[in-house]
């Protein structure tokens, strides 16, 4: 499968640089992060809450085939610029991993095409580098490819 979004760790620092372009003007982009509908298909998880504000919230939640629930993640959303940033604290529970920044920026790039980039700050270089052992860079691929597909679909209504 070809990996079309770009994940990128330096060593010896904290963070993750994610980019992606995407054949989704900007605001269908941004909706896809924006909308519980859209985000649950791409990224296959139920949300829970979502309060697109300034100091709002979410929360998600993934089931398996019997119910049983097999990820959760929380945070606050510190700065929502529709058509332009999210900053949010990302926090997966029940994981040894704490609490990180999330800075995703969305770029327009022409009136069908658009960038993500995220920015993702770890506590320490070894919680970054144990994501990364993780199949985290296809996993993010493969759900970017979804959104792609879903919201392109969008596109065409």
């Amino acid at each position: 499968m070809e990996m079309k979004t770009k994940v990128e760790a330096d060593g010896g620092k904290q963070e993750i640089r994610i980019t992606r372009e995407f054949d989704l003007p900007v605001e269908l982009l941004f909706k896809a992060y924006e909308e519980p509908e859209i985000l649950e298909k791409w990224m296959g998880t139920k949300v829970l809450k979502l309060e697109n504000k300034d100091h709002g919230a979410y929360r998600f939640e993934t089931s398996d085939a019997g119910g049983n629930v097999v990820f959760s993640a929380n945070g606050v959303i510190h700065e929502f610029k529709p058509n332009q940033r999210i900053i949010r604290t990302f926090e997966m529970e029940n994981t040894p991993f704490p609490v990180q920044l999330e800075f995703l920026e969305f770029e327009k790039l022409s009136e069908n095409t658009s960038r993500l980039y995220i920015l993702m700050i770890f506590k320490s270089g070894a919680y970054r580098d144990q994501l990364l052992k993780m199949p985290f860079a296809s996993g993010i691929n493969m759900a970017h490819n979804r959104l792609q597909e879903i919201a392109g679909k969008l596109k065409n209504n």
